[in-house]
């Protein structure tokens, strides 16, 4: 009966540091982890990103949030942010084949891991929530039952961006600084440029847009789609010296829709001696424009990643996952601009002409150019 008892207590002593040093050892090993409660192991997410990691204030940091948010209400559940350090596709998908085996889903912003469908056919148990792409096609097939892509219709928010640097500009004279021309930058830029050439047709404005030789786009398609583009999502070397040459040029207000590197048009904005202003992207960046007593953000275009995140994840939670590409639209909410009360600068006359515009898109009687929608920024449906 002693040896029973004595037998027991040492299995159980053993189950206790085994317990105690696996959860040592989950700590130690990863700094970027976040977890909460305890109880029976939930959802294992690996969100793997482009060089600007997690919290590049902007597209990586709204998706990250998305899954913060699900956490919250699933407290079991832990991520993993795991970020690729050349921007590369094929690093891209790499790194994502290299983490597979530990996480039941993986969420992958970024036009660079669309190669992740050849990892998904692979991994059939796996989930994969792709942002801003759609999975490569394997062997002819394009949708793939554990595979939900969403994209946004960046054309949408860019857009509201040009609008609002239209009817806001003092010296007529705007611009959009972008990364690289991935479909969704191009969106943002074509966007930009209809919101401006409405702004002129319908409001009777007279603005010019702003193009540095030297630094004009070419898509996944080859085609030369102009604007100013770094090169780069972290570059905010590139960025700032952009951001200089525009606003030496008489730029007064810039849409930096370029990830990390937009950091730099921000320094330069900040930095300028004249009145100048950005529009923030993907995310409400009001914060981020502080400077001293004043602020240089007018408004946000924004496309609201973190909530649609969070759906798909709760979608895998209660069994409702589908697999498939989507594009969401004004409609669903999903893109727009900020309108907060303290988090935007626009007159109240901008912001009656925006809303009203709003609504126009949101019912599809403006259609605003996207890279492959076969309208431009000079003719679409609404113009």
């Amino acid at each position: 009966m002693k040896k029973s008892t004595k037998k027991i207590a040492m299995i159980l002593f053993i189950a206790l540091m085994t317990a105690v040093l696996a959860a040592c050892g989950n700590d130690s090993a990863n700094e970027n982890e976040a977890k909460s409660g305890t109880g029976e192991e939930g959802l294992k997410i690996a969100i793997v990103t482009s060089p600007s990691g997690v919290d590049d204030g902007s597209f990586n940091e709204d998706n990250y949030n998305g899954i913060l948010s699900f956490i919250d209400k699933n407290p079991t559940a832990t991520v993993k942010a795991v970020k690729e350090e050349t921007g590369d596709p094929a690093a891209a998908v790499q790194a994502v084949a290299d983490i597979v085996a530990d996480y039941d889903v993986i969420v992958t912003p970024g036009f660079q891991f669309a190669g992740v469908s050849s990892i998904a056919v692979e991994n059939p148990d796996k989930i994969f929530i792709l942002n801003d792409s759609e999975p490569a096609p394997v062997d002819g097939q394009t949708d793939f039952d554990n595979i939900y892509a969403m994209n946004f219709a960046e054309q949408e928010s860019g857009f509201f961006a040009g609008m609002a640097a239209a009817l806001e500009t003092k010296t007529n004279k705007v611009a959009v600084v972008n990364g690289i021309a991935y479909p969704s930058n191009v969106n943002y830029q074509f966007g930009f440029e209809s919101g401006v050439n409405y702004a002129n047709k319908v409001f009777g404005k007279n603005v010019e847009l702003v193009e540095l030789s030297g630094y004009a786009g070419t898509d996944v398609t080859g085609a030369d789609v102009g604007g100013n583009y770094a090169g780069s999502f972290a570059d905010e070397a590139t960025g700032k010296v952009i951001g200089n040459a525009l606003i030496k040029q008489g730029v007064d207000i810039i849409f930096p829709a370029a990830g990390g590197t937009g950091n730099g048009v921000f320094t330069a904005v900040k930095e300028a001696k004249d009145d100048v202003k950005v529009i923030g992207v993907d995310v409400d960046q009001y914060d981020d424009g502080t400077n001293g007593s004043e602020n240089i953000v007018l408004t946000s275009a924004v496309k609201f990643m973190a909530m649609n995140i969070e759906k798909a994840l709760n979608s895998v939670v209660d069994g409702s996952f589908k697999g498939g590409n989507v594009v969401l639209y004004a409609d669903t909410d999903s893109t727009g601009f900020i309108k907060e009360e303290g988090r935007h600068q626009l007159s109240e006359d901008t912001l009656n002409k925006m809303n009203e515009a709003y609504e126009l898109v949101k019912d599809g009687t403006i259609v605003p150019a996207s890279n492959f929608n076969e309208h431009s920024p000079e003719k679409f449906p609404g113009l």
